[in-house]
């Protein structure tokens, strides 16, 4: 199977944003945010702009476009008002993720092979405007065929349930999980498909994730922004991006 050599960090900035909101105002800025992570060695940033504008809204995506050297990767649910706001910007690349109002954050994969025929004309739009389409999904091969027949050049793998195995410290849980992702990745490799993986991740549980010679890239937000409250976004950024290089090298 190849290997990627160098694996990507993709950085999630949307909770820089909750923070700004909590409050109200301006402060923190997610812009300021994004020249952080460009500068501590971050691949790219994500953001989320969810139906309820509940952290990034559309005037942040607008400066976000507007001042980022990285690439940026748009999360977004299968929706004509997001569709629309993407062939609009424009952005490297449109993860296309289930969304729920109730839900906290998004929770488990997108059921790609369950909603193929509503989810064709989003991927197609998307790839001929010349955005990147990705499927947040979990990992599993029906996930992954319906990834093949939607013609979407990559998959992002949901790694929540490996990252709840590693709380409750279930060696069993975590060996079979991370078999359930690598196998996932070497399938969509194998099928010409590139493979990320996110959700969860921390500095403690990382390195196996990491380890897994197909994934391209891993896409890390809500435990790098709890952790620069202690040490510092640029630092949380050089710590993780540390612990992936070991990993992969």
């Amino acid at each position: 199977m190849p290997v990627t050599p160098h694996l990507r960090l993709g950085v999630n900035i949307d909770h820089v944003a909750t923070i700004r909101n909590a409050r109200g105002g301006d402060h923190p800025d997610p812009v300021r945010a994004v020249r952080i992570v460009q500068e501590a060695g971050g691949d790219g940033i994500t953001v989320h702009l969810r139906e309820d504008r509940r952290h990034i809204r559309d005037s942040d995506l607008d400066a976000i476009m507007a001042g980022a050297t990285l690439p940026i990767n748009l999360e977004m649910a299968a929706s004509d008002e997001m569709l629309a706001i993407a062939l609009a910007h424009k952005p490297h690349a449109a993860c296309i993720v289930p969304e729920r109002r109730e839900e906290r954050t998004t929770e488990g994969g997108l059921d790609a092979a369950g909603g193929h025929n509503r989810l064709a004309r989003y991927v197609t739009q998307l790839g001929e405007a010349g955005i990147r389409v990705s499927l947040f999904i979990e990992p599993d091969p029906r996930q992954i065929d319906a990834a093949i027949r939607l013609g979407a050049p990559v998959v992002e793998l949901h790694t929540g349930r490996y990252a709840h195995f590693c709380l409750a410290g279930d060696s069993q849980g975590i060996e079979a999980e991370l078999k359930r992702i690598a196998d996932a990745a070497a399938l969509a490799t194998k099928n010409g498909i590139e493979s990320h993986a996110g959700h969860g991740l921390t500095f403690e549980n990382v390195q196996p994730i990491a380890a897994i010679a197909q994934l391209a890239e891993l896409n890390i937000g809500h435990y790098l922004i709890g952790e620069a409250i202690f040490d510092g976004l640029e630092s949380s950024i050089r710590r993780m991006r540390l612990l992936m290089d070991e990993a992969r090298g």
